[in-house]
């Protein structure tokens, strides 16, 4: 794996040039670090430019960043960066700017927070809201002897609204251990935050000047700059004394200090080196801040440059490569909406991600009928099946590796009730850049191993049309569809979805060597697969199982009985659909029957980012590789001839 190589240099930038460590940036003057902030701003944006990424977020934390690392001793503190996507003005001031236009490339660098990549990322993220809990386990570390300094959680204001982050919170406020908590409130997270809280956060912020001088306690305020020192003991005075008392945060147990114009360089300076020299328990400092703050573009957008293609900097102009085929998320976007303008039962639940999910077009026609809980899967989860037991229909739509965070829910609250819930797993299978973090490769094997589950597969765009229709129509039971991130194939598309008869599968292609079975967005490649074996003499059978549960058992018995070898293939890991398929065998005693057998799955490790076509082919999956395991399992004194297959 080689990482590819700058596409254009970077301008020179005087400042910037003199700090390859945190150790450097520590040895500036404080009046150098607005200008560090200001040419570090300048390297995100040009590297962005070229590598696509995570933009809006890391602009909105550049001056957070640089006086973070003025304040603590990184790498002995420990800086955590929640989800980690705003992470790369972090690496650029951690020793990895020579190699940031690798970012998110195959042998690259990591869109996020990493432990192998650096000693700087002392805790991994890419899901949100891990922070505080990992902060307070190596804050008590420290208190137990190890070489641990002081713990930094920053925690953006979608992040904090799930459940885990207040866990974390209400532990550290009863253990009373030394630790800081940024909370960054940029009011906008990816898509603009929901519920009390948000709501809680603005009140909070509308105290004004006043209270972002309000200090951690009494103690600290005689340690703060004159200049500040008044402002300060009467902005506390205005937040302690107000009709609603405490701050939250301060009923957790927190010192609560802000809100702190999280870009104002000598206010910041200020309130993290007062906390840092006289805190003794933990504190929680509120800085706002303004995703994507400093360049014009990113301000101005809907999503304020959340996830970018590579763009033109003076225009903003994203370079986007035109889409052959309907894109997945789209297909599923449109077509709920279309079964909800005829069905006034289906509403939809969204993770703060109605966007990505593909649900803002269906929020758009019945805003009424879209429920965006905030970063709180186990609480959509429950409050699906609390929906579908009051009689509506409702559509749970998570992306794969994020309904992993509500597993229990699916389990206990609405499996074992028999409740009628549709998951709609976007980013099922490898996801290109995001690497193994976004990666959907588990919910086959820990959905499909629940009773009363019923676990589909879209084996193309169409496919997936008629499985909404499907899951639309389904009362008896939970079920999921699960589909992959990016374009489809470009096969026709039909005016209206037709509900599939549940646990059917179907064939293809027709041949009398092999069968190839699969389940899923690999069809293609299956297909792809039996071309290949076509013209090395193979006649092949391909079937699309559509169903992981129930399976077609009369499908799998045929192929089993008609062809000597049988090969499944799944964009899933190990104990999935081909797990499912050997059980099924097994129990028939239909594996002594003198077939080839063979089951494709994602490896049993987990899979760092590249184009995804790169990481199926790291997988074993790509269509050589089907082709390779059908002549293997034939005949083992064939596999000479498949040399040349890719």
């Amino acid at each position: 794996m080689t990482a590819q190589g700058p596409v254009s240099p970077l301008t020179p930038k005087p400042t910037l040039d003199r700090v390859a460590s945190p150790a450097d940036l520590r040895a500036l003057p404080d009046r150098d670090l607005g200008t560090l902030a200001h040419e570090l701003r300048r390297e995100v944006i040009e590297v962005v430019s070229q590598t696509g990424g995570h933009l809006g977020s890391s602009l909105g934390v550049v001056e957070l960043t640089v006086a973070l690392h003025a304040v603590f001793n990184t790498p002995h503190d420990k800086l955590i960066w929640d989800v980690g996507h705003q992470c790369y003005p972090h690496k650029i001031l951690t020793g990895r700017r020579d190699r940031m236009l690798t970012l998110r490339q195959a042998g690259g660098l990591s869109g996020f927070t990493k432990r192998s990549e650096s000693e700087h990322d002392p805790f991994g993220a890419a899901h949100s809201s891990t922070s505080i809990s990992a902060a307070l386990g190596f804050a008590l570390a420290r208190e137990m002897g190890q070489p641990v300094g002081d713990t930094i959680a920053v925690i953006g204001d979608g992040a904090i609204t799930a459940g885990m982050a207040y866990e974390a919170m209400n532990h550290a406020g009863h253990l009373g251990t030394r630790m800081f908590v940024i909370l960054n409130d940029n009011d906008m997270s990816i898509a603009p935050p929901v519920g009390a809280l948000q709501t809680y956060l603005n009140t909070l912020g509308r105290n004004g000047p006043l209270a972002t001088l309000k200090a951690l306690a009494e103690g600290i305020e005689d340690h703060l700059p004159a200049p500040l020192r008044e402002g300060a003991r009467r902005a506390r005075e205005l937040v302690g004394d107000r009709p609603g008392g405490p701050t939250l945060f301060e009923k957790l147990g927190f010192a609560y200090l802000g809100p702190v114009n999280g870009h104002d360089m000598p206010a910041l300076l200020a309130v993290l080196r007062g906390a840092r020299a006289h805190a003794t328990g933990p504190v929680l400092i509120h800085v706002v801040t303004k995703k994507g703050y400093g360049y014009a573009p990113a301000e101005g957008a809907d999503d304020k440059y959340h996830g970018v293609a590579k763009f033109d900097i003076a225009t903003g102009q994203q370079f986007k490569t035109p889409a052959n085929a309907p894109n997945y998320t789209a297909v599923f976007g449109k077509t709920l909406t279309d079964e909800a303008a005829r069905d006034p039962r289906i509403v939809a639940i969204t993770a703060a991600m109605p966007g990505g999910t593909g649900l803002d077009a269906m929020q758009t026609r019945f805003p009424g009928r879209v429920f965006d809980v905030g970063i709180a899967e186990q609480h959509g989860v429950t409050f699906a099946a609390g929906l579908a037991a009051g009689g509506m229909r409702p559509f749970c739509a998570i992306y794969s590796s994020f309904l992993q965070r509500g597993y229990d829910q699916i389990v206990h609250d609405v499996a074992l009730q028999n409740l009628p819930v549709r998951f709609a797993i976007d980013r099922a299978g490898l996801v290109g850049q995001d690497g193994a973090t976004h990666a959907g490769a588990f919910d086959v094997m820990f959905l499909a191993n629940l009773p009363n589950m019923t676990v589909m597969a879209a084996g193309d765009e169409a496919d997936l049309a008629h499985m909404i229709a499907t899951a639309a129509r389904h009362d008896e039971g939970p079920i999921a569809l699960r589909y992959p991130r990016g374009e489809g194939i470009g096969v026709p598309m039909p005016d209206r979805g037709e509900a599939l008869p549940i646990g059917r599968g179907r064939i293809l292609r027709e041949g009398s060597d092999a069968a190839i079975l699969s389940f899923g967005a690999h069809l293609s490649e299956a297909l792809a697969a039996a071309a290949i074996l076509e013209s090395q003499g193979v006649s092949v059978t391909v079937a699309d199982a559509r169903f992981a549960k129930p399976l077609d058992a009369e499908l799998l018995e045929q192929l089993h009985r008609h062809h000597r070898t049988l090969v499944t293939v799944e964009q899933g890991s190990t104990g999935g659909f081909g797990g499912l398929v050997l059980h099924h065998l097994a129990a028939a005693g239909l594996l002594e029957k003198g077939r080839a057998i063979r089951t494709l799955t994602l490896p049993d490790r987990f899979i760092d980012q590249a184009s995804p076509a790169q990481m199926y082919a790291w997988a074993g999956l790509a269509a050589s590789d089907i082709a390779t395991a059908v002549l293997q399992a034939a005949s083992p004194f064939r596999t000479a001839s498949v040399v040349n297959l890719r």
